[in-house]
């Protein structure tokens, strides 16, 4: 087998490999800035939450009109929204954290959403659900994917600064626009576009990996707020792109494939990278006694 038969080969003959590429690209583009600030923000683990979030809306889509893309989209847009609602509106009223809050709407909604599966559907409607399929990605399923890019990276360019200053002190903002519950809610509203983007292809259970492994794995790297971003895109883009090669050689599935080459990329940036890596930090130590 020769090198274009192995990184090229199989893009070249099968439209539908072409299709699951384009599709992980235009997630790469959206998935990873997003997930670039929910680290920034200390918030990895509410992407998590809200990755199940949107579960229950996309389970009754389904019961109600199988697997229509459009029916599993709005049904997940409109759960995803209606947590990122609620939990706002319990953090105000009550003495509970976000965090908290978005912790207990998460377990509720998960529950809900395998039940509603389970009840009437089968194993492998509920498989197709949790984990998704980007093979089966299809050119609606990637206009969506590639629309969701496009508005997230718009709305970035929009609120930039905003969302980077209540990043790092929202307090701050609050005091000197007034306007930091304002961009708190785009932000999360963009978590959750790009998590109902990640479902069509990685599943709800793998939507998220694709949002925090290229980020975290970029903070190791770069210490800019450009590079940090642009570094999270190209973990991301390699994740995809090698995710798919090792699906397709070695017959895996693809979305946990996919989530796999993106968490090794950050064990290797955990050893290797510049900024806090291991082998590094031993490097130091040996450079300070000696």
């Amino acid at each position: 087998m020769t090198l274009y038969d192995f990184f090229i080969g199989p893009f070249a003959e099968f439209s539908f490999m072409r299709l699951a590429l384009a599709g992980c690209l235009a997630l790469a583009l959206g998935c990873a800035p997003i997930g670039l600030l929910l680290v920034l923000r200390r918030m990895s683990l509410m992407g998590d939450a809200m990755s199940h979030a949107i579960l229950p809306g996309a389970a009754i889509a389904f019961i109600a009109y199988g697997l229509s893309l459009t029916a599993l989209s709005i049904g997940g847009l409109v759960a995803g929204l209606a947590v990122v609602l609620l939990s706002g509106l319990v953090t105000r009223l009550t003495q509970l954290k976000e965090d908290a809050s978005f912790a207990a709407f998460y377990l509720l909604s998960l529950a809900s959403g395998v039940l509603l599966v389970s009840k009437w559907g089968s194993n492998v409607d509920l498989m197709h659900i949790l984990f998704g399929t980007v093979l089966a990605v299809d050119p609606p399923a990637l206009m969506l994917v590639a629309g969701i890019a496009t508005v997230t990276l718009l709305a970035l360019a929009i609120f930039y600064r905003p969302l980077v200053v209540e990043s790092f002190d929202p307090e701050f903002l609050r005091v000197a626009s007034g306007g930091g519950a304002v961009g708190h809610f785009v932000f999360l509203v963009l978590v959750v576009l790009n998590l109902v983007a990640g479902f069509q292809a990685l599943g709800t259970l793998m939507a998220v990996g694709l949002m925090m492994l290229p980020a975290t794995s970029a903070r190791l790297w770069a210490q800019s707020l450009a590079g940090l971003f642009a570094t999270a895109i190209v973990f991301a883009l390699a994740a995809g792109y090698f995710g798919l090669l090792a699906s397709y050689h070695a017959n895996l599935p693809s979305g946990p494939s996919i989530i796999l080459v993106a968490g090794l990329g950050y064990l290797l940036s955990l050893a290797f990278g510049r900024q806090g890596g291991l082998v590094w930090r031993v490097l130091k130590l040996k450079h300070l006694e000696a």
